[in-house]
């Protein structure tokens, strides 16, 4: 489970390339599991949607839990589900070192952010486009990480959405340094450099590392465009 050495060496490694397991090819999902690992992707991110909460369905904590021993890589699951504290235990129990819900599925999330720090897992709090930054303020400070949704949750291959930025750049004034600001959606390289410049340091990538035929130079691409745009803000 994560501990605060971990949260650190994520910061500290920042820019952090996350790979949305979404993309992946499930038909050989030991392979792709290995072929990250070999990439140096310090994150797998694990969308999960309930087909209630988003209109689409993808996997539960059952998958997650069987791919835990197979790789040492920090497990960030993101739950687009309705009633999430009715299944974050589930999510626990199968390995995840960050667990990320929605503000808009649970409107007063601080005890399930503090349930999850108490359980030795980095809480993450997430918001959609069309939500107010307003609706999470008072939650920040018992936040891990806060996850701004740069498109529709629910969908893969959707285009970045042109606002993204400025609501990073606001978050970014609104939290703590040791905050992870992620971002997720539409990240490639055209808009990687964008979202970083505006304060973001742990990225959400599908199609632009799965869509690739080599996942590491996916991987090391995106975080030096990444580092690049970050290094010119100092």
């Amino acid at each position: 489970m994560i501990d605060s050495n971990t949260k650190h060496k994520l910061l500290s490694d920042a820019p952090v390339i996350a790979p949305s397991m979404l993309k992946c090819d499930f038909g050989n999902l030991h392979r792709e599991v290995e072929l990250l690992d070999a990439a140096q992707a310090p994150v797998l991110h694990w969308d999960v949607m309930d087909g209630h909460f988003v209109p689409n369905l993808s996997y539960g904590a059952m998958l997650i839990e069987r791919v835990r021993p197979l790789t040492k890589s920090f497990f960030d699951a993101h739950l687009m589900i309705s009633n999430p504290e009715k299944y974050v235990d589930d999510y626990i129990k199968a390995g995840c070192d960050s667990i990320t819900v929605h503000i808009e599925a649970l409107p007063e999330p601080q005890g399930l952010l503090d349930r999850l720090q108490e359980a030795g897992v980095l809480p993450g709090l997430a918001i959609s486009p069309q939500t107010p930054l307003a609706r999470i303020e008072p939650y920040l400070d018992a936040c891990g990480l806060v996850l701004v949704m740069s498109v529709e949750p629910g969908f893969g291959g959707q285009s970045f959405i042109e606002t993204s930025p400025e609501r990073i750049r606001q978050l970014k004034s609104m939290i703590s340094p040791e905050t992870i600001l992620s971002v997720d959606g539409g990240i490639d390289p055209d808009t990687i450099g964008v979202a970083a410049q505006a304060g973001a340091n742990y990225f959400v990538v599908g199609s632009a590392i799965f869509n690739e035929p080599d996942y590491a130079t996916a991987v090391s691409d995106l975080a030096r465009i990444a580092r690049s745009r970050t290094a010119s803000l100092t």
